[in-house]
């Protein structure tokens, strides 16, 4: 753990309890404060390297695990289970943080780092006037799911996704899931990262504190997130977006739609979009190379070079 954490819990909505961490920055000048927004399954711990890398740039962290994962509350009795009622929760649930942890003890201004689920969550909030971030940045956002991760055609995921997401269908995993950890899977052929050192590590963890570790999700947060998906491709949606983002895709991604990214980014007025090819989904996981670039666009977009180095 980078040294000066504040960890503690808060309630979000519906009393489920959060856990957050925050951190000053290491050097100066002051920059003020990065908010990350991790993605399904990724606890605070995951983000260790990158908060790092944050307060070098000279950002305070402030950054929470999402309910029923990490070290928030879990909502099920199986701990397992990805699960959420509502992407709406997840955008509740980011007010809470904001306003009891981000906003009283951690300085202005303040920017939004998201990746994947983190991403969509921060797109739907990026719509709504008076939000407290000045910059997105989104690391392979959700705008949908890739192809190869469907066993059928996208239609009738999503037709199949809205049929078992209701009732007591929609707390089972979804079908061919299960309990073991998304972690833990082989290294060979894994579609998160190419970068052996990190993949271990982040399996370590889970291996070591097999209470932070998440499952597949259910059909209920499967159908969320076909309906959050669908929400932000809405063509009309983009016109009503308030805030400049970087969108940062992954050149080889089998979890998200790198297509759905660059279409969404088209319709934008205030987005920068950068593709880093040879990468894998999880880009801040990535080997150091493509962390690199991904680095240099982030200080290019903020203009933090000069305190990366």
């Amino acid at each position: 753990m980078p040294s000066g954490a504040v960890v503690g819990m808060l309630p979000g909505k519906g009393n489920v309890l959060l856990r957050f961490a925050r951190w000053d920055a290491t050097r100066g000048p002051r920059r003020g404060t990065a908010c990350i927004f991790p993605g399904r399954g990724e606890p605070i711990e995951k983000y260790f390297e990158t908060i790092a890398d944050l307060r070098r740039r000279g950002f305070a962290v402030a950054i929470c695990d999402w309910r029923g994962q990490g070290g928030s509350e879990r909502l099920l009795d199986d701990p397992r289970k990805g699960h959420v009622e509502s992407f709406a929760d997840y955008e509740a649930d980011v007010y809470r943080f904001i306003k009891e942890i981000v906003l009283p003890d951690c300085p202005a201004p303040y920017i939004a780092i998201g990746h994947s689920m983190g991403g969509n969550v921060l797109l739907r909030l990026s719509v709504v006037q008076g939000l407290w971030f000045d910059r997105l940045i989104l690391s392979a956002p959700l705008l949908d799911i890739a192809r190869d991760r469907l066993p059928v055609p996208p239609r009738v995921a999503s037709i199949l996704a809205r049929v078992v997401g209701v009732g007591p269908l929609g707390r089972l995993y979804v079908p061919g899931g299960s309990d073991v950890p998304v972690d833990l899977c082989a290294f060979e052929g894994n579609p998160f990262t190419s970068d052996r050192d990190r993949f271990e590590r982040n399996r370590q963890l889970i291996e070591q504190r097999p209470d932070l570790a998440l499952g597949s999700p259910t059909n209920r947060w499967l159908k969320a997130a076909y309906a959050s998906c669908a929400m932000l491709m809405a063509p009309e949606l983009a016109q009503r977006v308030r805030i400049p983002m970087l969108l940062v895709a992954a050149g080889t991604d089998r979890i998200v739609s790198s297509s759905a990214i660059e279409t969404f980014a088209s319709r934008l007025k205030l987005a920068a979009r950068v593709a880093l090819a040879g990468s894998q989904h999880e880009l801040l996981q990535e080997r150091d190379e493509i962390r690199q670039r991904f680095w240099a666009a982030f200080d290019a977009y903020l203009g933090t070079k000069s305190l990366a180095a």
